[in-house]
């Protein structure tokens, strides 16, 4: 999943938050560092990950990816369903998307000294042209596809996944909607490796 995907499924919990958006700019068990509610949100960003990469739906999805997209079919996914949640926010939360994303930018600001220098170094980009906001718009989505292109030095192609997506808009549409009620129901009842029993503070 992305970045929005990630941020929802921390239920609120700012820590867990912050950990969950962070963890790919952690590299193995160099983490050890952070506040330990942090560290549990690295981990439970690690559990979604391997989870999403062995659901069947998922699969389906990049599976029709993956002739022209080959090992970026997973990334473009991850892409297409945070559109996907970003399009039907009000289906998962009931504070407007707009609010929720600036709350986000905020506790990134007050949580500044302990993240990533790669976040950090994301951080202007990715507030200024309000790229979590504009997943919900395929305009938006079209400009992240467009960015990875740039940076796989146009080895992936992805800028025309955007073609992919206006083609088979509906079918992505529903086996988001399916993979992402699983996904929400095996957050809420997993166990953190080397922490409590991951609780959920809130509700979506």
């Amino acid at each position: 999943m992305n970045f929005l995907a990630h941020i929802y499924l921390s239920f609120g919990d700012n820590e867990l938050t912050i950990g969950n958006f962070i963890a790919d700019s952690i590299r193995g068990n160099k983490y050890h560092y952070l506040p330990e509610r942090v560290q549990t949100g690295i981990l439970l960003h690690r559990a979604i990950d391997t989870y999403t990469d062995s659901h069947p739906t998922v699969r389906q999805s990049t599976k029709r990816l993956h002739e022209n997209y080959s090992h970026y079919s997973g990334v473009i996914v991850d892409i297409f369903y945070d559109h996907f949640l970003a399009k039907n926010w009000k289906d998962y939360s009931e504070v407007p998307l707009k609010h929720y994303v600036n709350d986000f930018y905020q506790l990134l600001d007050k949580n500044y000294e302990i993240l990533p220098l790669g976040v950090k170094r994301m951080m202007p980009y990715m507030i200024s042209d309000n790229w979590i906001y504009n997943y919900s718009k395929m305009e938006g989505i079209s400009r992240v596809l467009h960015g990875i292109n740039r940076r796989t030095k146009n080895k992936s192609k992805m800028n025309f996944a955007i073609l992919d997506l206006e083609e088979h808009y509906s079918v992505f549409e529903e086996e988001f909607s399916l993979f992402f009620d699983d996904l929400i129901t095996y957050v809420k009842n997993i166990e953190i490796e080397n922490s409590n029993p991951f609780i959920v503070k809130g509700q979506p």
